[in-house]
């Protein structure tokens, strides 16, 4: 047995902000409550006011392993997720081989229960060929279905009628997609190439991956949905018009649910100018009164999960011009300072916040003793500095692509410490590469 007192904290959960003490046993939270002090406990680590939070659960992840790991490996990308106060991920199907299948599922996680610094668990992908795999799937061995029903890597993307269907009306456990519709971005690239030829302006990506492509696709993933009563969870949305689709209220009357995440509610079409291929990503960031209308989505109840699509590639891969640069972001490392700058401009509250980054995640997928602060729960903790800025310049940059598209930001809050499964996995600016996470489970 080994246990923890963090004392004297601002523990924010279930809506409430309350000062309280947890004492973790073996892993797990023994107990909250007022002035645990008497408790004998082999460590102490006073909150001094700090701000605790259940940690960060991000649904949407690229960590590049296997096969293409000189952008990012799970080691290095879980790394970042815990220096950032993120303490379980979702991580997505697209690397080489395709996780389309059962053996590709549990290679995947066999790699991470050797190296994974956070808890973690992996979608089964969807492609043209691969039905059978998804209905026979046990819905306790994978996160979720990924159904890319717009331009992927690979043979990921699902553009057969047949299979679409069969998948929504098949799926053993809840689908998630990334929706953009491919005939219309490719219509909309010769047209711009036609204009620049090669050399298209970065600014042009949010009018070349379309609103109008994003609606499109997202309403036919909607429309599946509802005609087959298919568990949907549509990821990244970054539109006003999309929000038309979805309804508020709380998460658990809803069949079909949303995502936003951290670098939508952070950069406009207004930084191309300044960034780049660095905030390049799809679905593209885009105007900023749609960035406005997806934080008063998430503040309304009618968009549920923040999360990142954390994406790296190396900065060599990003200087090429548009058609070469690839899409995608290193977010994990700063995701939940990011989204504290909206706690203070005003925008969000730390119990949204917590809500959109744990609970709802928790609730949604069905994990395990996860995503409250809750006695005889894991203890996957975060605690954050309210006003100890955190300068992005003068960080350890975890993930191995080595650079950040928030250079240049001073964040007026920090990760002060990561709590993973009971043990310190970040503190003092470091983390303990020898702390392993855990393989989810799934209560369904």
């Amino acid at each position: 047995m080994t246990s923890l007192l963090i004392a004297n904290a601002r523990v924010v959960n279930e809506d409430r902000i309350q000062e309280q003490d947890v004492l973790i046993k073996d892993g797990r939270i023994d107990q909250v409550g007022a002035d645990l002090g008497s408790h004998s406990a082999d460590r102490v680590l006073d909150a001094e006011g700090r701000y605790l939070l259940p940690g960060m659960i991000d649904d949407q992840v690229h960590f590049r392993e296997p096969g293409l790991t000189h952008k990012g490996e799970i080691a290095t990308e879980s790394a970042a997720a815990v220096a950032g106060g993120i303490t379980s991920y979702f991580e997505m199907p697209n690397v080489n081989p395709l996780t389309i299948n059962r053996a590709a599922l549990e290679d995947k996680y066999q790699r991470a229960a050797a190296k994974s610094m956070a808890n973690f668990a992996f979608y089964l992908g969807a492609s043209n060929d691969n039905l059978e795999d998804i209905k026979t799937l046990d819905p306790t061995s994978a996160c979720g279905i990924k159904v890319f029903m717009g331009a992927s890597t690979g043979n990921m993307l699902v553009d057969n009628p047949e299979i679409l269907e069969g998948i929504f009306a098949n799926a053993p456990t809840i689908v998630v997609t990334h929706c953009e519709d491919t005939p219309m971005i490719q219509a909309n690239e010769a047209r711009y190439r036609q204009q620049y030829g090669e050399d298209v302006p970065m600014a042009c990506h949010p009018l070349i991956r379309s609103a109008e492509a994003c609606y499109q696709s997202s309403s036919l993933a909607v429309s599946l949905a509802n005609r087959f009563g298919t568990r949907l969870h549509i990821l990244h949305l970054t539109t006003e018009k999309e929000l038309s689709l979805l309804q508020a209220g709380p998460l658990a009357q809803k069949q079909i649910t949303a995502e936003a995440c951290v670098h939508h509610l952070f950069f406009s079409e207004e930084d191309y100018e300044r960034k780049g291929a660095l905030i390049k990503c799809n679905p593209a960031i885009k105007k900023a009164s749609d960035r406005e209308a997806l934080l008063n989505a998430v503040r309304d109840d009618l968009i549920d999960v923040v999360a990142t699509d954390h994406a790296p590639h190396t900065w060599e891969e990003k200087q090429n011009s548009y058609f070469k640069a690839p899409a995608g972001l290193p977010l994990v490392q700063h995701a939940l300072v990011s989204l504290l700058e909206h706690y203070h401009a005003g925008r969000l509250s730390l119990e949204q916040i917590v809500r959109k980054t744990s609970h709802n995640v928790a609730d949604l997928f069905q994990v395990a003793e996860r995503g409250y602060i809750r006695e005889g729960y894991w203890a996957d903790l975060t605690l954050v500095d309210l006003s100890t800025p955190t300068v992005v310049d003068q960080q350890t940059l975890y993930s191995k692509c080595g650079w950040s598209p928030f250079a240049g930001y001073l964040f007026k809050s920090s990760i002060h410490t990561t709590i993973v499964n009971g043990a310190v996995a970040f503190a003092d600016g470091r983390v303990n590469p020898e702390i392993r996470g855990k393989r989810l489970t799934f209560e369904r």
